[in-house]
């Protein structure tokens, strides 16, 4: 039961006087609006490029921006309306602009801060402190609630609450955790070790591959079996260790299970606790915070820093299929009318489900490889609920849900005297039991579900909502293109990380198809906005381009 943002006081009185004063302005919008309009370059789709990049998520923005800057002739095509993929900002209700699927941004690579000058692009990030608030229901008066912030002696009195002996060790916790997340961040930031490299060349050239490893190795020292730890164990095994107050640990394993088909049981859920401690927000380790703006002003900044560069940049432009050539090289893309767009090179910001068993000729790609593509792991347990509200509420309970009030910080994203809410909710199946069909009814019954377990928690909260967008597995697939509705492209479990995402082999970006590259959340390091798939991909062509070049 955990909330991300500070609870605010509810009346009847202040929700009747609000309807009374918005009139025909917040109350009367209803469901049904229109999608907020995102620039788009004013440049002719040309015949040529020496890229294109399929699909306008972040990632995919990010590799077009470094592309364009490094000089190749760039393109992003993107079937939607909007630019962003999941980091997108959507007027779904008038008046109302919703971080419609990504909400929070920390994870986003520093160094794409500052190479692509995201703030002179007109990103501000609004940093969240306190981070988390989790209420309890109790038979006391009033209930206990643990709040936490980045002040860590007033978090430790609040961990007291519960137990002294945890608010003694909580800051050794942040130590060890820190120092894990140090040890491994510059895994992030390159490609994969090249498993290709480890059986040619001389020792010295094996070494130069397995580097960033080593250096991760080293880094950790006597730690490194702990880490093994946590990455192979349970979690709640892990925070069973260190903590014995049922609050604090459950607080803490939900940073484990985000996204995952999961519990705090489950094995091997400790990195995906890892990747959301790692990010950080203006060198502050694990802070988080809003775009302001919503989402989509993230990615508008990467849009007009590739723009800026000379990217051309579309939207409403749907990919059919990946052109290649008589030698099986990858020549282009073919688009839905019919229209061919010529490339040197591909890069694919779509899932690798959608890249290599829609986009691409099946026979052109090995049958393991396609195999397992296949198998991969999508299955999600997500629905996200977003919702205009009167007044803002801000508490959560069963099923595990995550709200957060944006407006809060950024009352510019809702009318006067509202707020926007973001509900990140688990578990929900892509299929229901007894195959019935996730319609509107079933959609709407589990919205009430949700907010009834809010309701125990915030008196007032379900009358204060006044439009709603559900999205459920099959929705965020459909919509965002996240297979199986699967927020990170698929499953960020051990045998689908590094050397092995997304499969054997083919963890470097490059795929089975020559001069075909994968650059979104399926690729190494993952999901999350993190950009860096996007970075790493644009190195690895680059770096493709630069060879290609010396050998001519």
């Amino acid at each position: 039961m955990k909330a991300k943002s500070r609870s605010y006081q509810h009346s009847t009185e202040m929700l009747a006087g609000l309807r009374a004063g918005l009139g025909a302005g917040c109350a009367a919008h209803g469901l049904r609006g229109h999608r907020l309009a995102h620039s788009r370059t004013t440049e002719k789709l040309q015949r040529e490029y020496d890229a294109v990049v399929i699909g306008a998520g972040h990632n995919g923005l990010v590799a077009a921006a470094y592309l364009q800057q490094a000089g190749l002739r760039t393109a992003v095509l993107e079937k939607r309306h909007v630019l962003g993929g999941a980091a997108v900002t959507e007027e779904i209700v008038p008046g109302f602009k919703f971080s419609r699927a990504s909400y929070l941004l920390s994870l986003l690579r520093p160094q794409i801060y500052t190479e692509l000058e995201l703030q002179r692009h007109g990103l501000r990030v609004l940093p969240r402190d306190p981070y988390s608030f989790t209420p309890l229901l109790e038979d006391r008066s009033p209930p206990r609630s643990l709040l936490m912030g980045h002040d860590m002696a007033q978090t430790q009195r609040q961990i007291a609450q519960f137990s002294q002996k945890d608010a003694q060790a909580y800051p050794k916790y942040e130590v060890f955790m820190g120092r894990l997340v140090s040890a491994i961040n510059p895994l992030l930031d390159a490609p994969p070790a090249d498993t290709a490299a480890l059986g040619q060349g001389s020792l010295l050239q094996r070494l130069r591959a397995l580097w960033p490893l080593l250096q991760a190795g080293l880094a950790l020292g006597r730690q490194l079996p702990h880490f093994y730890e946590v990455l192979t164990a349970p979690i709640s095994k892990i925070l069973d260790h260190w903590f014995e107050s049922e609050p604090l640990k459950a607080t803490l394993a939900t940073d484990a299970v985000i996204g995952a088909m999961s519990s705090p049981h489950t094995p091997g859920g400790g990195y995906v606790l890892l990747h959301h401690v790692m990010g950080e927000l203006e060198g502050r380790r694990g802070a988080w915070g809003y775009v302001a703006g919503g989402m989509g002003a993230l990615s508008q900044a990467i849009a007009r820093a590739a723009a800026t560069y000379g990217a051309h940049i579309f939207t409403e432009q749907a990919v059919c299929r990946v052109l290649l050539g008589s030698d099986g090289q990858a020549q282009g893309v073919v688009m839905q009318d019919g229209t061919e767009v010529r490339s040197k090179v591909v890069l694919s910001n779509a899932s690798p489900q959608l890249t290599f068993l829609e986009l691409t000729p099946q026979e052109r790609l090995p049958e393991d490889f396609v195999r397992r593509i296949q198998q991969l792991d999508t299955r999600s347990p997500v629905t996200k609920i977003n919702g205009g509200c009167f007044v803002a509420v801000s508490h959560s309970s069963r099923p595990m849900i995550e709200l957060c009030i944006p407006s809060a910080l950024d009352p510019g994203l809702a009318p006067p005297g509202c707020h926007v809410v973001s509900l990140f909710t688990q578990y929900t199946p892509y299929e229901l039991a007894g195959g019935q069909p996730w319609d509107e009814k079933a959609r709407n019954a589990y919205a009430d579900t949700v907010f009834d377990c809010i309701e125990a928690y915030a008196p007032g909260f379900k009358v204060s909502v006044i439009g709603r967008d559900i999205l459920t597995p099959p929705d965020l697939e459909r919509i965002f293109g996240l297979p199986g509705g699967n927020i990170f492209h698929g499953g960020m479990s051990l045998d689908q990380l590094y050397f092995t995402r997304p499969a054997p082999s083919y963890s470097t970006y490059q795929s089975p198809v020559p001069g075909l590259y994968l650059c979104g959340s399926g690729a190494h390091p993952g999901g999350g906005v993190m950009g860096a798939a996007g970075r790493n991909a644009a190195q690895v062509v680059l770096r493709d381009f630069r060879r290609l070049r010396w050998q001519r």
